[in-house]
């Protein structure tokens, strides 16, 4: 049988080291402290209350963690691997996400799962 890296939808953490991935299209909505961003998921499964405190091209520290999830109109409680999806963003360096451009690229926000 060949291993063709699917994720198992019954899954309860992401693969190998745990660490998750969304990659920012489109930063819709800033208000204090929140951003309702478009991404695609690269590294999951991704849930709720999972917290991210890394941004690729940046120095700068984030603290931000996950609060809503809504792929095409429906609330989820999960974002899987190539999926794309409206999320909800709270906490610290919001302010330093930022749209994707043809000459800047796609942003990057790396994290973990919370711990149950």
């Amino acid at each position: 049988m060949v291993d063709h890296g699917m994720v198992d939808h019954g899954t309860t953490e992401a693969p190998g080291d745990g660490t998750v991935e969304l990659e920012i299209h489109e930063v819709i909505e800033t208000g204090p402290g929140q951003a309702s961003v478009a991404v695609r998921c690269l590294r999951g499964p991704v849930f709720l209350d999972a917290g991210f405190t890394q941004l690729s091209g940046s120095a700068r520290a984030i603290d931000l963690k996950l609060t809503r999830m809504v792929e095409y109109g429906r609330e989820m409680p999960q974002l899987d691997p190539v999926h794309t999806a409206l999320v909800t963003l709270r906490g610290e360096g919001v302010q330093h996400l930022r749209s994707s451009a043809r000459d800047t690229g796609f942003q990057v926000v790396q994290g973990a799962n919370a711990v149950p």
